[in-house]
Formats: C-alpha cells, structure tokens, sequence
C-alpha cells in the first residue's frame, strides 16, 4: 500500500518494528502499538496479565515508558460465561498497574472465540528512540528471556505439559520486560527488538535485514527451557515455527550438528519474549551481571554482530 508520509513520523511501517514512533515537540514523541490474541493458557486471569504484559514489550523494546492503554476484546457472550471476562480484564488490570500504566477504555465486539489484548501509548525522546536494524559490528547480542514458550503451550494445548513446565513458561510470559528495557537504557544499545511471533532467529533476521552486517549466535549459550526440547522431541511443535524457519531459513547458516529439534526452538515462535539487544562489547558483560542481580536470571550474551558474511546469521 501507499504509505502516507509525515516529517513527523521517525518510525513507521517502512520496517518490520516493534511500534510507531511520531515526534509531537522537539524533546517529546509518543509510541504507539498494540497486539491481542486468543488464549494460550487455561486461567482466564493468567490469560489477561499474559496478553498486557506483550502489548506493552513493544514500547520497552524501544526504549519508552508506556502510559495509557486500551482494552481490545472478542468475546462469545453466547457460549462463555461473563465471569471468563472479567477474570480476563483483571488480570491484564493488575499487569497495567505494574507497569504504571492508565486504562482508559477500550472497544469490544461479538466473536466465536474469545481475544484479548492492548492498544498501548508510550512516550519516548525522539533523540533516543531504538531501533531494530542498528546493531554495529563488535556487539555483542544478549537475550533476557528463555525460549520454548510456544512449543510448551502446544504441549499444553495437547495435554502432555507438566505443570512445573507450564509454571515456568507463565512465570516467563507474564514478567513485563520494564526493568530490563530500563537497565538496557544504562549502555550505549544499538538495537533492539523483543522476541515475539517470529522466534529469536526471525527476529534476529529482521535486525540484519538490508544491513550491511550480520550476526553469529552461539547455540550453547542461548536459554530455552529443557522441557521444550523434550516436548519437541515428541513432535509438540507450533505450525508458525515451520511458517518461520520456512520464511526465514534462506538467511540462516547452520553447523552440520546443530539437530533440527535445537533449530525448532531457534524458530519457535514467542508469546510475551524477551528483549534481543545489541551493546557494545565492553558493556554487555557487566549489564548482564546487572540485569541478573535485578531479578532477570535468563539473561545472557548468546552472541555478536560481525561484518562478514553479509546480511546472514550463522549459528554454532
């Protein structure tokens, strides 16, 4: 489509980013973004905190403080019960009062199954706001959060997840991405993204894209959950981790060892992920010492940002 075009605007849909970016005043631009989904756990509260807390990790990946935001509901009035509802709005309530953020309304509509999720405002500097694709050469690439939530809500759609993995991954997917934006904030970041739909090597794709860079991930290092390789193993796999590595294989070079069920965890895709930062080499270290004592104990260097080859990610 025809983009509409806008001096004001520093970050649109020119890119595949995390949110909108328009500057209001020289020292003031606002964020925009949103996302909703359906239910990828059984308690309706869980459901909701899980939902708020990824519609606000956009703004965080971009180095912003979220402000307001509103509700987005479908619901089957006609085959659930109201209760499931509010249990819903609840706990996306509590996740906004986490943040700091006002609820300032919202919009619902009738529908056969039932999604939730926000339309956030954040506010940032328009000097400071962070994008995906400023990764330099001589970064090094760090990871907050685990991976495998994906292949584990699967398993649990299929009744085959523990409830210790399942507690793991809600404990992952409802913890807001606030005090590691907040840290990352302290270095000199180059790029960011959260770790969402895509998987951790899409998005890493989307960092590289067009850029006359490309990044090494170092397989031993990044976090996931062991019980996501276990359930993979058994063929507990989402479809949009086919739909990613499909799309996104082409840009990715692998080691001859690295077994297809480590590869479906690269690609699997996130619900409420970490943040993928790129800092500069000297400073990743001590900011992931920081972010750990801070409570972040996935955190981790899982990798770094070379010239050569270009535009590809390599995994080892």
């Amino acid at each position: 489509m025809p983009l509409i075009s806008d001096p004001n605007l520093i970050m649109g849909m020119e890119r595949s980013e995390d949110a909108g970016v328009y500057k209001l005043r020289d020292d003031l631009a606002i964020i925009q973004t949103m996302d909703f989904f359906t239910p990828i756990v059984d308690d309706p509260y869980t459901f909701g905190q899980i939902a708020a807390v990824n519609a606000l990790s956009d703004v965080y990946a971009k180095g912003g403080r979220p402000l307001t935001a509103m509700n987005i509901v479908c619901f089957p009035i006609k085959a659930m019960d109201i209760s499931i509802l509010r249990e819903t709005l609840k706990g996306g309530l509590s996740k906004m009062r986490e943040a700091g953020v006002v609820l300032v309304g919202g919009h619902s509509v009738e529908d056969n199954e039932l999604k939730y999720g926000l339309s956030v405002t954040g506010v940032i500097h328009p000097d400071r706001v962070i994008m995906n694709n400023g990764a330099r050469v001589g970064d090094k690439l760090i990871l907050t959060k685990p991976l495998g939530t994906g292949i584990i809500s699967t398993a649990l759609k299929g009744g085959e997840a523990s409830e210790q993995a399942v507690a793991k991954s809600v404990s992952s997917m409802s913890t807001l991405n606030r005090k590691a934006s907040e840290l990352m904030l302290t270095v000199d970041v180059h790029a960011c993204t959260d770790v969402t739909g895509f998987g951790l090597l899409g998005h890493a794709c989307e960092m590289i894209q067009d850029c006359d860079v490309s990044m090494i991930i170092h397989l031993e290092a990044v976090p996931y959950f062991p019980e996501a390789k276990e359930y993979a193993e058994t063929g507990m796999v989402p479809g949009g981790t086919t739909r990613n590595r499909d799309f996104r294989i082409k840009m990715v070079d692998t080691d001859k060892n690295i077994s297809k069920i480590m590869l479906a965890i690269l690609f699997d895709p996130q619900t409420s992920g970490g943040l993928l930062m790129s800092v500069p080499a000297s400073q990743a270290e001590p900011l992931v010492k920081r972010m750990r004592r801070a409570g972040i104990k996935a955190a981790a260097i899982i990798g770094e940002v070379v010239a050569k080859p270009k535009g590809r990610i390599v995994v080892r």
